[in-house]
């Protein structure tokens, strides 16, 4: 179905057209008629398909009709990457329309917070907002909601998971009861339902091929130690030359450091991307990717959404993410849309268990390839979870040298929950 099968106004066709996109994709098709339609939505789509247009089209084309003279519109996103880029696209589209917009993050200067400041205050067309610096401004009592028609949450399930259930309920206690809520999400775990029902009404359910990498994506695995996987990347990257924007994900930010020491002085450029770096600096890594003079990033899952890049031709996973959700995240980086890519995951043995998990989720056997030779040995797949060690007290589990078991894992939950919780502007 073309764009303008579905009714959107012609300033937004030609912006469009001027973009070079003339097909909906399946998520755009069935959301766009329903958010016309001024219908609350919860929607769930797997990465890549296009879920930041399904809203932004049909928002825009309502502001493009009606007298604005405050902030109509409010996103709410879970990371800076993701922000930036939602209200960029915003910009993109709107073209032709003279719709103002902002986004509004943490890691910025002194002048970015008085644009924030004035534009939460005398009030800008769309506002694009992770939730804590948003929260940070709500508190200073300046910020203008009372006319909010339209609420979007982008990535509502990773703001769960981030621990931002409290945060959202402040947000909308905002904002005007009457209004079009949308909530958008890579997945359907109950705790988004929970949330769905709380700050939605009447509300229409898309649902699209949950939790399932993109056909387009080529996937595969090596099972190898650790001490074999920066030589392995070396080589992959080495053997494939026409493949122009490769990201490498791990999942701590020490590893990242260490694997771009690793692969660099190749002949190609290496850039690392992660929480550490100022947001200046990570914006300026990703805009060399983007224009291709930085050949790999290396990057926690911060960039496992909401970085929309075209042609990323290779993702490869250092490690096995812990949730498996989170592949389907990081392998969504390439092939985009109708595109294709490839996707290689490297497995050690104390990550099989959770890589089993992850095909078990996708339904799928990932192709296991053989380790080169002259890179080590090729590991025998076993899934099973390994045995834990308590230590020397051997037959009696719940004693070691630590103490009780019990005990060990109670304090280390509640200083993980401590340094989760207390400050979330690290983790945007």
């Amino acid at each position: 179905m073309t764009f303008k099968e579905l009714g959107l106004s012609d300033v937004l066709l030609e912006g469009l057209s001027y973009m070079g996109f003339e097909e909906a994709t399946p998520i755009q098709e069935q959301a766009i008629p329903m958010i016309l339609e001024g219908k609350d939505m919860l929607a769930c789509a797997q990465t890549g398909t296009g879920k930041t247009a399904a809203f932004i089209l049909p928002i825009l084309d309502l502001l493009s009709r009606e007298k604005r003279n405050h902030t109509s519109t409010l996103v709410v996103a879970p990371t800076r990457e993701l922000a930036i880029q939602i209200e960029r696209q915003i910009q993109a589209f709107s073209y032709f329309a003279g719709i103002s917009s902002i986004a509004v993050y943490g890691g910025g200067d002194g002048q970015d917070f008085t644009d924030q400041k004035k534009a939460l205050s005398s009030g800008v067309d769309v506002i694009v907002a992770t939730p804590g610096k948003l929260i940070s401004h709500l508190n200073m009592g300046y910020v203008k909601f009372k006319k909010v028609n339209h609420l979007i949450l982008d990535e509502a399930d990773r703001m769960l998971d981030m621990g931002f259930y409290d945060d959202i309920k402040f947000i909308v206690s905002h904002l005007p009861e009457k209004r079009q809520t949308l909530l958008f999400s890579a997945t359907m775990p109950p705790k988004i339902k929970k949330l769905a029902k709380n700050i939605l009404t009447n509300y229409g359910e898309i649902a699209l091929s949950l939790s399932k990498p993109a056909e387009g994506v080529l996937q595969a695995a090596y099972l190898i130690d650790d001490n074999g996987k920066s030589r392995l990347i070396r080589q992959l990257i080495k053997d494939k030359p026409a493949y122009k924007s490769i990201i490498v994900f791990t999942s701590t930010k020490k590893k990242v450091n260490d694997i771009v020491r690793a692969i660099s002085n190749q002949g190609y450029a290496v850039q690392a991307v992660s929480s550490d770096l100022k947001q200046e600096d990570r914006e300026l890594a990703i805009r060399k990717f983007r224009a291709r003079t930085t050949r790999v990033i290396v990057a926690t899952d911060v960039l496992s959404r909401g970085i929309d890049i075209k042609d990323i031709n290779l993702v490869i996973n250092y490690d096995v993410p812990n949730d498996a959700e989170d592949y389907v995240h990081r392998i969504g980086r390439t092939a985009r849309a109708d595109t294709t890519g490839v996707a290689i995951t490297l497995v050690n043995r104390a990550d099989m268990y959770k890589f089993d998990k992850i095909e078990k989720l996708i339904e799928a056997k990932v192709p296991k390839i053989p380790v080169p030779e002259d890179i080590g040995a090729t590991l025998e797949w076993n899934p099973k979870p390994e045995p834990r060690n308590y230590g020397r007290g051997g037959g009696n589990k719940s004693k070691g040298r630590g103490g009780s078991r019990n005990n060990r894992g109670g304090n280390n939950k509640s200083r993980n929950s401590r340094n989760s919780g207390g400050n979330k502007s690290n983790r945007r």
